[in-house]
């Protein structure tokens, strides 16, 4: 049994989630539930191998150890039924560094390139930054959820549009896309000659009974358009060992895109990450599954509380990650009143839904991967705050 109960202190040690709340929110004196890390410990397997290294007096230049793409080999065939050739793989400095690479490894300057907002923010920003065109496709809203808009995209999309990337599982919505989405989009893209990224960074986080689908798996036309990453770093919380992976089975997009790592040495793993990577894939699973019952109790316990407390905030249950998307539309606020309510009122540090994208008005996205006893709180703070706004506007 693994205890993620225990409440670790993170200040002061340069920790993004603690250390620039001054900095993005205006005050130090908040409860960080934003930047999607974890508040728990990372587990002693992979620190016991990171330390069992550090016993070695020179940090000098490394090669590929020949169990660390047999563990991802084997983790993703266990985990996902995905049998991944070795030549597949490479190694890659992060997921949105993965896709500024490939921006600029399949694309021309005027070649645009696809998001389905609301969807995590660096899509768009790593698209602008690159000089890439964006077209948007939002989501639609069906019921308390969200589906593709097919309709849509066949509207917007011409000859110009060369790169999809997508969220599976998606981010902020916690959705994992059903085959049948993801088959339907494999044959769009591949009909209008469109790359897809599939960012899967959440893929071993599915919760309950839901199953994540490797987009690249779902049919033939999919797997030749499919450049996949994925990592270790949300499962394990690790996110400041970067050790991201890339899968791409077609021959000819693989040449494009590698060849594009390796030219700007890009493709070469720093130290820690096989090192971190292997104990995570070979050593924890045991770890992961006890984790994310302790998310879905999070998850739990924020719906009811929202429920009985504060029924103007309505979650939406996420299918996969520690990431719960909160609409807060029924409470009227505009949206600078909203960020008030939750950072001067309720002293919460969570992501401003408008950051991703068009239909993230109105929303919060709040990570529950802490301790339950953060989180009971948090949401005391937030229920205070919420009254204590409703009687000011009452008085008025």
């Amino acid at each position: 049994m693994y205890n993620f109960d225990e409440i670790i202190e993170r200040q002061g040690t340069n920790a993004l989630k603690t250390d620039v709340l001054e900095e993005r929110y205006g005050r130090a004196d908040l409860t960080p539930l934003w930047v999607a890390d974890m508040d728990f410990k990372t587990p002693d397997f992979i620190l016991d191998a990171l330390r069992e290294r550090l016993n070695h007096p020179i940090l000098g230049y490394t090669v590929e150890p020949k169990e660390y793409w047999e563990s991802i080999i084997n983790w993703v065939r266990d985990h996902h039924q995905w049998e991944v050739k070795r030549e597949w793989l490479t190694y890659i400095p992060g997921v949105v560094k993965g896709i500024g690479a490939v921006i600029n490894a399949v694309t021309k300057p005027d070649e645009k390139v696809i998001i389905q907002p609301p969807v995590y923010h660096p899509f768009r920003y790593t698209t602008l930054g690159n000089k890439r065109p964006i077209v948007y496709n939002p989501l639609k809203k069906v019921g308390e959820g969200y589906e593709m808009d097919f309709e849509n995209l066949e509207k917007v999309v011409d000859e110009k549009c060369h790169l999809l990337v997508l969220s599976n599982p998606h981010n902020p919505a916690g959705i994992v896309w059903s085959k049948e989405t993801l088959v339907k989009l494999a044959d769009f893209c591949y009909d209008h000659n469109i790359i897809v990224i599939s960012d899967e960074i959440h893929c071993d986080l599915a919760l309950w009974e839901n199953k994540h689908i490797p987009f690249a798996t779902v049919s033939e036309k999919a797997n030749k358009i499919a450049i996949t990453f994925a990592a270790p770093t949300k499962t394990f919380n690790i996110a400041g060992v970067v050790s991201s992976y890339a899968i791409v089975p077609n021959d000819e997009l693989r040449s494009r895109f590698f060849g594009w790592l390796i030219a700007n040495e890009l493709n070469e793993p720093h130290l820690f990450a096989p090192i971190a990577t292997t104990a995570a894939f070979t050593k924890g699973e045991e770890w992961r599954k006890e984790m994310l019952r302790y998310i879905e109790g999070n998850i739990d316990y924020v719906i009811d509380y929202l429920r009985d407390n504060i029924p103007a905030i309505k979650p939406l249950r996420p299918q996969a990650s520690f990431l719960v998307w909160l609409d807060c539309k029924a409470l009227g606020l505009k949206h600078d009143e909203l960020v008030d309510l939750f950072v001067n009122k309720a002293h919460l540090a969570l992501n401003d839904g408008e950051i991703f994208g068009i239909g993230g008005e109105g929303h919060m996205r709040l990570n529950v991967g802490s301790p339950r006893a953060i989180l009971e709180k948090a949401l005391k703070q937030l229920k205070e705050a919420v009254e204590q706004t409703a009687s000011n506007k009452s008085k008025k």
